[in-house]
Protein backbone atom coordinates (compact mmCIF):
# COMPACT_ATOMS: atom_id res chain seq x y z
CA UNK A 1 0.00 0.00 0.00
CA UNK A 2 1.03 3.58 -0.81
CA UNK A 3 0.60 5.74 1.39
CA UNK A 4 1.51 10.01 1.52
CA UNK A 5 1.35 11.47 4.79
CA UNK A 6 0.98 15.19 5.50
CA UNK A 7 2.30 16.77 8.31
CA UNK A 8 3.62 20.28 9.44
CA UNK A 9 4.12 20.28 13.07
CA UNK A 10 5.51 17.92 16.01
CA UNK A 11 1.86 16.20 15.83
CA UNK A 12 2.32 14.58 12.85
CA UNK A 13 5.98 13.93 13.04
CA UNK A 14 5.62 11.79 15.39
CA UNK A 15 3.32 9.79 14.25
CA UNK A 16 5.14 9.43 10.85
CA UNK A 17 8.03 7.97 13.12
CA UNK A 18 5.74 5.84 14.52
CA UNK A 19 4.29 4.36 11.38
CA UNK A 20 7.53 4.20 9.43
CA UNK A 21 9.41 1.80 12.59
CA UNK A 22 6.22 -0.09 13.00
CA UNK A 23 4.00 -0.30 9.81
CA UNK A 24 4.35 -3.83 7.61
CA UNK A 25 6.97 -3.62 5.20
CA UNK A 26 4.54 -3.76 2.31
CA UNK A 27 3.56 -0.44 2.93
CA UNK A 28 5.67 2.56 0.94
CA UNK A 29 5.05 5.50 3.11
CA UNK A 30 5.94 9.18 1.57
CA UNK A 31 5.87 12.77 3.87
CA UNK A 32 4.72 15.84 2.52
CA UNK A 33 5.70 18.85 4.90
CA UNK A 34 2.77 21.22 4.20
CA UNK A 35 2.75 24.82 5.09
CA UNK A 36 1.85 26.36 9.07
CA UNK A 37 0.05 29.14 7.36
CA UNK A 38 -2.72 29.38 4.97
CA UNK A 39 -5.06 32.83 3.99
CA UNK A 40 -8.37 32.69 5.07
CA UNK A 41 -9.63 32.09 1.48
CA UNK A 42 -8.03 29.76 -0.52
CA UNK A 43 -9.07 30.59 -4.14
CA UNK A 44 -6.44 28.51 -6.14
CA UNK A 45 -5.66 25.36 -4.10
CA UNK A 46 -3.03 24.30 -6.60
CA UNK A 47 -0.95 27.35 -5.40
CA UNK A 48 -0.06 25.66 -1.82
CA UNK A 49 0.14 21.78 -3.59
CA UNK A 50 3.56 20.96 -5.08
CA UNK A 51 3.42 19.82 -8.74
CA UNK A 52 5.01 15.96 -7.42
CA UNK A 53 3.55 14.31 -4.81
CA UNK A 54 3.75 10.99 -5.51
CA UNK A 55 1.11 8.39 -6.39
CA UNK A 56 -0.43 6.87 -3.49
CA UNK A 57 -3.58 4.76 -2.20
CA UNK A 58 -4.38 6.56 1.24
CA UNK A 59 -3.70 9.42 2.20
CA UNK A 60 -3.23 10.11 6.26
CA UNK A 61 -3.58 13.78 6.77
CA UNK A 62 -1.82 14.86 9.95
CA UNK A 63 -1.48 18.51 9.55
CA UNK A 64 -2.43 20.98 12.21
CA UNK A 65 -4.36 23.68 9.99
CA UNK A 66 -7.75 23.41 9.05
CA UNK A 67 -6.30 24.75 5.57
CA UNK A 68 -4.87 21.44 4.39
CA UNK A 69 -8.09 20.23 4.47
CA UNK A 70 -9.46 22.26 1.87
CA UNK A 71 -6.55 20.85 -0.48
CA UNK A 72 -7.35 17.36 0.09
CA UNK A 73 -9.77 16.49 -3.08
CA UNK A 74 -7.17 17.99 -5.44
CA UNK A 75 -4.36 16.42 -3.84
CA UNK A 76 -6.49 13.31 -4.08
CA UNK A 77 -6.68 13.53 -7.21
CA UNK A 78 -3.20 14.34 -8.11
CA UNK A 79 -2.03 11.20 -6.52
CA UNK A 80 -4.41 9.17 -7.61
CA UNK A 81 -5.31 8.06 -3.73
CA UNK A 82 -8.91 6.71 -3.28
CA UNK A 83 -9.31 7.10 0.50
CA UNK A 84 -8.25 10.08 3.04
CA UNK A 85 -7.71 9.38 6.89
CA UNK A 86 -7.80 12.63 8.51
CA UNK A 87 -7.00 13.16 12.21
CA UNK A 88 -8.82 15.03 14.20
CA UNK A 89 -6.99 15.46 17.61
CA UNK A 90 -8.14 18.67 17.66
CA UNK A 91 -11.25 20.42 16.47
CA UNK A 92 -9.79 23.52 15.13
CA UNK A 93 -7.56 21.05 12.54
CA UNK A 94 -11.28 20.25 11.11
CA UNK A 95 -13.90 22.00 12.54
CA UNK A 96 -17.29 19.70 12.13
CA UNK A 97 -18.61 21.84 9.43
CA UNK A 98 -15.81 21.52 7.49
CA UNK A 99 -15.49 17.90 7.88
CA UNK A 100 -19.02 17.23 6.55
CA UNK A 101 -18.10 19.45 3.57
CA UNK A 102 -14.83 17.29 2.89
CA UNK A 103 -16.43 14.47 3.30
CA UNK A 104 -19.09 15.57 0.02
CA UNK A 105 -15.97 16.93 -1.67
CA UNK A 106 -14.24 13.86 -1.66
CA UNK A 107 -17.67 11.50 -2.25
CA UNK A 108 -18.04 13.37 -5.67
CA UNK A 109 -15.15 12.28 -7.13
CA UNK A 110 -15.48 8.90 -4.73
CA UNK A 111 -12.74 9.14 -2.79
CA UNK A 112 -13.27 7.17 1.04
CA UNK A 113 -12.79 10.32 3.64
CA UNK A 114 -12.88 9.16 7.12
CA UNK A 115 -12.32 11.74 10.68
CA UNK A 116 -11.99 9.91 13.52
CA UNK A 117 -12.14 12.04 16.71
CA UNK A 118 -10.14 11.08 18.42
CA UNK A 119 -7.85 9.54 16.06
CA UNK A 120 -7.47 6.38 18.17
CA UNK A 121 -11.10 5.46 17.95
CA UNK A 122 -10.29 4.29 14.49
CA UNK A 123 -11.26 0.58 13.53
CA UNK A 124 -11.46 -1.57 10.88
CA UNK A 125 -15.01 -1.00 10.49
CA UNK A 126 -16.08 2.39 12.37
CA UNK A 127 -14.32 5.51 14.26
CA UNK A 128 -16.07 7.89 16.71
CA UNK A 129 -17.22 11.72 16.37
CA UNK A 130 -18.89 12.02 19.67
CA UNK A 131 -18.18 10.37 23.17
CA UNK A 132 -21.48 8.08 21.61
CA UNK A 133 -21.51 8.69 18.60
CA UNK A 134 -19.58 6.16 15.77
CA UNK A 135 -19.33 6.31 12.46
CA UNK A 136 -19.65 2.81 10.01
CA UNK A 137 -17.42 2.64 6.84
CA UNK A 138 -16.35 0.39 4.16
CA UNK A 139 -12.61 1.00 2.62
CA UNK A 140 -9.80 -1.89 2.17
CA UNK A 141 -7.08 0.75 2.36
CA UNK A 142 -8.66 2.21 5.60
CA UNK A 143 -9.46 -0.47 7.18
CA UNK A 144 -6.37 -2.49 6.31
CA UNK A 145 -4.32 0.51 8.01
CA UNK A 146 -6.72 -0.08 10.75
CA UNK A 147 -5.62 -3.18 11.17
CA UNK A 148 -2.26 -2.06 12.89
CA UNK A 149 -3.29 1.62 13.92
CA UNK A 150 -6.30 3.07 15.60
CA UNK A 151 -7.81 2.56 18.39
CA UNK A 152 -5.38 0.78 20.89
CA UNK A 153 -6.44 -3.51 21.62
CA UNK A 154 -4.25 -5.15 23.96
CA UNK A 155 -4.02 -8.77 24.62
CA UNK A 156 -2.20 -9.48 28.31
CA UNK A 157 -2.00 -12.54 30.89
CA UNK A 158 -2.04 -12.26 34.46
CA UNK A 159 -0.62 -14.31 37.04
CA UNK A 160 -3.45 -15.76 39.17
CA UNK A 161 -1.26 -16.04 41.88
CA UNK A 162 0.66 -12.80 42.20
CA UNK A 163 -2.98 -11.18 40.72
CA UNK A 164 -0.21 -8.89 38.54
CA UNK A 165 0.19 -8.62 34.83
CA UNK A 166 2.56 -11.45 33.57
CA UNK A 167 2.68 -10.51 29.91
CA UNK A 168 1.31 -7.80 27.60
CA UNK A 169 1.23 -7.16 23.77
CA UNK A 170 -0.31 -4.63 22.01
CA UNK A 171 -2.27 -6.28 18.70
CA UNK A 172 -3.48 -2.08 17.60
CA UNK A 173 -1.01 0.31 18.32
CA UNK A 174 -2.32 3.63 18.52
CA UNK A 175 -0.75 5.81 15.47
CA UNK A 176 0.96 7.96 17.70
CA UNK A 177 2.90 4.47 19.36
CA UNK A 178 1.21 5.44 23.08
CA UNK A 179 0.13 1.75 23.17
CA UNK A 180 3.30 0.79 23.25
CA UNK A 181 5.05 2.93 25.43
CA UNK A 182 1.42 1.83 27.74
CA UNK A 183 2.60 -2.04 27.62
CA UNK A 184 6.37 -1.98 28.00
CA UNK A 185 5.58 -0.28 31.05
CA UNK A 186 2.53 -2.12 32.54
CA UNK A 187 4.62 -5.69 33.25
CA UNK A 188 4.54 -6.79 37.30
CA UNK A 189 1.75 -3.92 37.98
CA UNK A 190 -1.33 -5.10 40.06
CA UNK A 191 -4.39 -5.75 38.34
CA UNK A 192 -5.53 -3.19 41.16
CA UNK A 193 -2.94 -0.69 39.96
CA UNK A 194 -3.32 -0.97 36.16
CA UNK A 195 -5.91 0.94 34.90
CA UNK A 196 -4.46 4.21 37.33
CA UNK A 197 -1.11 3.18 36.01
CA UNK A 198 -1.92 3.03 32.04
CA UNK A 199 -3.58 6.65 32.00
CA UNK A 200 -1.12 8.15 33.87
CA UNK A 201 1.67 6.37 30.99
CA UNK A 202 -0.89 7.60 28.40
CA UNK A 203 -0.37 11.26 29.50
CA UNK A 204 3.06 11.27 30.35
CA UNK A 205 3.60 9.59 26.77
CA UNK A 206 2.41 12.46 26.28
CA UNK A 207 -0.81 12.63 24.41
CA UNK A 208 -0.53 15.45 22.01
CA UNK A 209 -4.66 15.48 21.37
CA UNK A 210 -5.98 18.63 22.42
CA UNK A 211 -7.08 19.77 26.16
CA UNK A 212 -10.00 21.99 25.17
CA UNK A 213 -13.13 21.04 26.39
CA UNK A 214 -15.65 20.19 24.15
CA UNK A 215 -19.74 19.55 24.42
CA UNK A 216 -20.23 16.34 22.50
CA UNK A 217 -17.76 15.06 24.87
CA UNK A 218 -19.46 15.66 27.95
CA UNK A 219 -17.45 18.91 28.40
CA UNK A 220 -14.17 16.47 28.69
CA UNK A 221 -10.89 16.48 26.16
CA UNK A 222 -9.92 14.56 22.97
CA UNK A 223 -6.62 13.84 25.28
CA UNK A 224 -8.91 12.36 28.25
CA UNK A 225 -11.21 10.74 25.65
CA UNK A 226 -8.37 9.06 24.24
CA UNK A 227 -6.79 8.26 27.53
CA UNK A 228 -10.59 6.70 28.79
CA UNK A 229 -10.22 4.55 25.45
CA UNK A 230 -7.13 3.03 25.93
CA UNK A 231 -7.90 2.46 29.70
CA UNK A 232 -10.99 0.47 28.83
CA UNK A 233 -9.51 -2.16 26.66
CA UNK A 234 -7.31 -3.03 29.19
CA UNK A 235 -9.99 -2.87 32.29
CA UNK A 236 -12.29 -5.26 30.76
CA UNK A 237 -9.56 -8.00 30.35
CA UNK A 238 -8.17 -7.83 34.22
CA UNK A 239 -12.08 -7.29 35.71
CA UNK A 240 -12.39 -10.95 36.42
CA UNK A 241 -9.01 -10.58 38.32
CA UNK A 242 -9.67 -7.19 40.93
CA UNK A 243 -11.12 -7.78 44.51
CA UNK A 244 -14.18 -6.20 44.84
CA UNK A 245 -14.48 -4.20 48.01
CA UNK A 246 -17.04 -4.09 50.30
CA UNK A 247 -17.76 -1.75 53.03
CA UNK A 248 -19.59 -2.50 55.89
CA UNK A 249 -21.67 0.35 57.98
CA UNK A 250 -20.62 0.39 61.72
CA UNK A 251 -23.46 0.51 64.01
CA UNK A 252 -25.31 3.94 65.16
CA UNK A 253 -25.08 5.24 68.39
CA UNK A 254 -28.25 5.90 69.73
Amino acid sequence: MRILAIINGEYGERHVANLKQHAPRSWHIETWQAPKAFPLVIDYPEDHIPENLPQSDLILSFAEHKGVAELLPDIAQMTGAHSVLVAVDDETWLPRGLARQLIGWLERIHVTCVTPKPLCSLTETDYGITRRDRVQYEDARISEFARYFGKPTFQLEVDPDTRTIATIQVTRDAVCGCARHVAENLVGISVDEAEEKAGLLHHHFPCLASMTKLNDFNHDTLMHESGHVLKDNIGDQIKPFKKTRYISPGKRND
